[in-house]
């Protein structure tokens, strides 16, 4: 990825390729092009929701 989204961002592109597949919008070449980002997308989601998680959990440890 050659800039940074926010997690937002990254959900809403996500749910747009997941519609384009199953109204059948695109074709194999597409397809290929459309999973390979959807899979960047799934981890970059990831990767945000596991630095809050452990963001949060440092926040809470901190207030014990």
């Amino acid at each position: 990825m050659s800039k940074e989204i926010n997690y937002e961002a990254a959900v809403k592109e996500l749910e747009e390729i997941v519609s384009k597949m199953e109204n059948d919008e695109l074709d194999i070449d597409q397809m290929s092009v459309q999973l390979k980002r959807a899979q960047e997308l799934m981890k970059l989601c990831k990767d945000k929701l596991t630095k809050t998680d452990e963001e949060i959990q440092k926040i809470l440890a901190n207030n014990k």
